[in-house]
Order: C-alpha cells, then sequence, then structure tokens
C-alpha cells in the first residue's frame, strides 16, 4: 500500500511516466468504466450545491477547476488510437473529443479506420496529473442509448506501475433515470450500487460528483449525498476521467448496442476537484 500524500503542482508532470498515451489494460471482473485517483490527508471539503465560478484549472492549493466552455484545458488530454479491448467496443480517438456551444462532447461513432475487429470509435477525456482524497465533480448530460455508458471516474492501474484503484460513477444509456457508482480496490470490485436519480440524465445538466475520504467514498447527485461506501477503500493516487463507449459481451448489462442513432454524444460543462484540507 502506498502512503497518502498530498499531490503538490510543482511536482505533478514527474508522476505522469507511461501513463500520457498509454492505454488503461481494463480487463475488469464485473462491469465498471476505466481510469484514475491518488491521495492526500484525510478531506473536510462538502458537495458544492452551485456552479463554480469560471477560474483558470490547476491552482497553488490543489485544486482544480476546468471550465469546457473554452475548449481543451491545458490540465486534461484526450485519449487517442488504442482500445481497452475485453467489453469497450471502441477505439479512443481524440477527434472523439469536441468543443461546441459552449460545451465539451466525447462521441460514439463508426470508426472511420476500424482495426483489430473494433468497428466503433469512443471519447476519452484524461487528466495529465493524479489526484487524491478530495472531491469530485462533474456537471454532464448523459446518452440515452441502448448498449451505451457515459461516465466520470477516476483510475490508476498498471499502465501507472499501480494497483487498479478506481471510483465510477456510470450512468448507462438503457436506463438514465438511474446511475451506477463502484469502486475497485487494488483489482477488486464489486461495490456496483444502483441510484434513481427522479430525473432523465439525459434531457439536461446535472452535477454528479464523489468525495473520496481515507475511509469512505459519498457519492452526490446535485450536491445531496445519497450513497456512501466504507469498507476496503481505495488508496492509489490516479487520474480523473470521462469518456464514452459502447459496449460488447454484457448486454445483460448494457443491453444490446443500437447503432442506428450515431453519432451518439455525452456532453459536459465543468469539471472541479478539491482537495482534502
Amino acid at each position: 500500500m502506498k502512503t497518502n500524500y498530498r499531490v503538490l503542482p510543482a511536482v505533478l508532470a514527474a508522476l505522469l511516466l507511461s501513463a500520457c498515451g498509454t492505454p488503461a489494460q481494463n480487463t475488469p471482473a464485473e462491469p465498471a468504466a476505466a481510469t484514475a485517483a491518488s491521495a492526500a490527508a484525510a478531506p473536510e471539503t462538502t458537495a458544492a450545491e452551485t456552479e463554480p465560478e469560471p477560474v483558470s484549472e490547476l491552482k497553488n492549493d490543489g485544486s482544480m477547476y476546468a471550465d469546457l466552455s473554452e475548449g481543451m484545458p491545458s490540465v486534461f488530454e484526450a485519449s487517442d488510437g488504442w482500445s481497452n479491448g475485453s467489453m469497450f467496443n471502441v477505439t479512443w480517438r481524440a477527434d472523439n473529443v469536441t468543443f461546441n456551444d459552449g460545451r465539451m462532447q466525447l462521441v460514439i461513432d463508426n470508426d472511420k479506420k476500424p482495426k483489430g475487429g473494433v468497428p466503433y470509435s469512443g471519447g476519452e477525456f484524461r487528466s495529465k496529473d493524479f489526484y487524491g482524497y478530495g472531491l469530485y465533480e462533474v456537471s454532464m448530460k448523459a446518452i440515452k442509448n441502448d448498449g451505451v455508458v457515459s461516465s466520470f471516474f477516476t483510475y490508476t492501474g498498471p499502465s501507472d506501475s499501480n494497483p487498479w484503484d478506481e471510483i465510477d460513477v456510470e450512468i448507462l444509456g438503457k436506463d438514465t433515470t438511474q446511475v451506477q457508482f463502484n469502486y475497485f480496490t487494488d483489482s477488486k470490485g464489486g461495490h456496483e450500487y444502483m441510484h434513481e436519480l427522479g430525473f432523465d440524465a439525459s434531457e439536461s445538466f446535472h452535477v454528479y460528483g464523489f468525495e473520496w475520504k481515507e475511509d469512505s467514498i459519498t457519492w452526490y447527485v446535485d450536491g445531496e449525498a445519497v450513497h456512501t461506501a466504507e469498507k476496503k477503500i481505495p488508496v492509489t493516487p490516479g487520474k480523473i476521467m470521462m469518456n464514452a463507449w459502447c459496449g460488447t459481451g454484457v448486454d445483460g448489462w448494457l443491453n444490446a448496442f443500437n447503432d442506428a442513432n450515431v453519432p451518439l454524444k455525452a456532453e459536459y460543462e465543468w469539471v472541479r476537484f478539491t482537495p482534502a484540507v
């Protein structure tokens, strides 16, 4: 187990190593989207109920805010040129991460240059740096379509020379009135929890988030705490990620992918990290 530490802006770049431009090897034992997390002191943060002010990206206190209406933030990048394999039936393409109408779009489409028997392309957006204990939030609108996932999560794993640790917010396109929460600690998952939203996540933007502490994870929807986990909590620093993808071989989870309406777009307005204090 790694010793918890607070990631400071001055050393973030040194932690990237093989993570940037390297596919995450994600072959989960049970369904989950893939990507990363980081460590700090036990947090005293609480979920925000209002949209953040449009400040710029990474700040000296370790917090991060990216206003996606302004285009690609300097502290994020688009995955490009590989597939996670297993249940992911897309190749990540940088062209599938777009910025239009004051929002970011993660696109699922027919791949223009399919390879390895993967017919579709998907969009994945991830931080260059690693983040730890604190509050993670995003304003997003999900895809409504059988067979797809719209996500917000943290992840690290073998491509970062780390254990597989992950914390997930996943909206399944087959039923966008629910959100699935999950987490993995050293590759062990099985913590799925379905929460009834009381609205359709594909119709408007809502704020989803989770507060990661040393001894718990609490998930939030529009500032309201809706679920807490307290067993075998992840400890490893990772990356903040968002992706949109269609599945294969997981029809019982996602339903069979309906590609009649491609391209499909999940949209994001902003993303924020507030470190523990």
